[in-house]
């Protein structure tokens, strides 16, 4: 069985994980989340959205997140960027690192971000032009990979051009979403191996939901594949407004124990990443959702 040695977690909870909860969280305790975050050993945390805060209101902060973060090389704290408008704002606030938005699934990009996919790779190459010219890393969400709540099974075909096409626009990186969390390794492998005739293996980062529970086994044979850049949500957060009946993103503390447990390493240290999340689960009065911080704490 061939592993990486090692692999970097993409922690997606500030922006993910949060968005769609409809209680707004004080931008206070959003930083401490991320700095504990940080502290834990994460060094790429997804920080915020810069959306319409009529469409997200939950980013509304997101100037006041991303300007009170201490930029350094070792941590980079990438952002959503949905139009060229937000690039102009996360211009301002002097980001390194921006994510732009695509779906396999033309209803879906639509009722994400009110465009069709055509139109998502125009924007995205308007916004690719001025982000070179800024020296800004570049990485591009494809969703709905394998299903799409509203056109049902996605052919790899499809994905397959679409990363083709946003390499050829400039992308840096390319993270496959499979965002109803339905798919088994078979489904995720056949897009992986299409999406890797057009960019190389360590470009490429798999984000899962774990609605049917296939969140960890799909990664695991991501892995086997030569997958090394992984999604993930601390507690489990999250959860697509825009995906119904889809739950959270795979919980960052259970791809962590399963790297442990395979010899591969993280640099995250998972107690420290435990309690990371958990003044912002008792603010919301939440649990948290990953099978080894139960665990942990239930042994405690």
């Amino acid at each position: 069985m061939k592993l990486p040695k090692a692999i970097n977690l993409v922690e997606v909870s500030p922006r993910d994980g949060l968005q769609a909860i409809g209680t707004f969280i004080p931008t206070k305790i959003k930083l401490d989340f991320i700095n504990d975050l940080k502290n834990a050993g994460v060094n790429t945390i997804e920080a915020t959205s810069f959306v319409s805060p009529k469409a997200v209101p939950q980013m509304q902060d997101h100037q006041a997140i991303i300007s009170s973060l201490v930029l350094d090389q070792q941590i980079r704290y990438p952002v959503l960027i949905p139009n060229l408008q937000g690039l102009g704002t996360a211009l301002n606030c002097q980001v390194k690192d921006i994510a732009v938005f695509t779906a396999a699934s033309d209803t879906f990009c639509e009722k994400n971000i009110g465009m069709s996919i055509a139109d998502s790779l125009t924007e995205i190459e308007h916004i690719l032009e001025i982000a070179k010219l800024n020296k800004i890393r570049v990485r591009a969400y494809i969703s709905c990979i394998t299903h799409c709540p509203y056109e049902g099974h996605i052919r790899p075909a499809a994905v397959e051009t679409l990363a083709h096409q946003l390499r050829q626009l400039g992308t840096d990186s390319i993270a496959l979403g499979e965002t109803l969390g339905k798919a088994t390794p078979n489904q995720v492998l056949k897009v992986i191996d299409t999406v890797a005739k057009h960019a190389p293996m360590y470009s490429i980062a798999l984000h899962c939901h774990n609605t049917y529970g296939q969140a960890l086994t799909n990664i695991f044979a991501a892995l086997q594949a030569g997958i090394t850049t992984i999604d993930a949500s601390a507690s489990g957060l999250g959860g697509c407004p825009f995906a119904p009946g889809a739950t959270g993103n795979v919980a960052t503390e259970d791809v962590v124990y399963l790297c442990e447990g395979l010899g591969i390493r993280t640099g995250i240290n998972l107690k420290k990443l435990i309690a990371a999340s958990q003044p912002i689960l008792d603010y919301l009065g939440l649990n948290n959702r990953s099978y080894v911080a139960q665990a942990m704490s239930s042994v405690e």
